[in-house]
């Protein structure tokens, strides 16, 4: 999927859990939705923008969700068939 699509709909999650006054309860939120909602792929393409543009574009609250919770929200690599 496209990085920048990811990033705006990632930026949209960040914006509606930063409405949440609690900075604990803001990540939480943002990590349990991209691990509910988001595919695989679209957390392992994430994760590719991250590693290649440095996370260019994501809000303060998605980049400390995605870089702290790494281990938790990236999919293993994709199996070659």
């Amino acid at each position: 999927m496209d990085g920048a699509k990811l990033v705006r709909m990632a930026n949209q999650i960040g914006s509606f859990f930063s409405a949440e006054p609690d900075g604990a309860a803001a990540r939480e939120g943002v990590f349990g939705h991209l691990r509910r909602f988001w595919d695989p792929r679209m957390r392992r393409d994430l994760y590719r923008w991250l590693d290649q543009q440095g996370g260019a574009g994501l809000a303060p609250l998605v980049l400390e969700v995605v870089r702290a919770r790494r281990a938790e929200l990236e999919p293993a690599p994709a199996a070659r068939t």
